[in-house]
């Protein structure tokens, strides 16, 4: 979407492509903060923040909380500002869980080669076990 959006500001069609959007009444941006944007990744966003502020819902997953998001994102103004816009009429869910990815492999490690009892079923029984699934 970030891409799409920079090419869209680079061709002067920003405003059409977020205004698209417009159709959508959620639009979720999973893993939002996982990894440091740049100033274009930035602004595209903001853009796109504050656009449906006040006017469509916008579901954010993120690995870090808000207070270090100056680390991913390198305007800090710009990063207060998008942070406001999202937390002014939000409800936040902070789970502090252990990572889902992370129990799964450790369960399967415990459980030995092949595959895990919830994944045999009667149609699979005598199949050789898929490769990944022997790690």
């Amino acid at each position: 979407l970030v891409q799409r959006l920079q090419v869209a500001r680079r061709e002067l069609s920003l405003e059409s492509a977020i205004n698209r959007l417009d159709r959508f009444d959620l639009l979720i941006l999973d893993d939002f903060a996982y990894v440091s944007k740049d100033q274009a990744e930035t602004s595209v966003l903001f853009e796109l923040i504050s656009a449906r502020y006040e006017h469509r819902s916008l579901l954010l997953t993120a690995n870090q909380p808000f207070g270090e998001w100056d680390r991913i994102f390198p305007d800090r103004a710009m990063t207060v500002a998008a942070v406001d816009r999202l937390v002014h009429h939000s409800t936040i869910f902070e789970l502090n869980v252990e990572s889902y990815r992370r129990r799964t492999a450790l369960e399967r490690k415990q459980q030995g080669p092949g595959r895990p009892a919830s994944i045999a079923t009667p149609n699979n029984v005598g199949v050789p076990p898929r490769p990944e699934d022997q790690q």
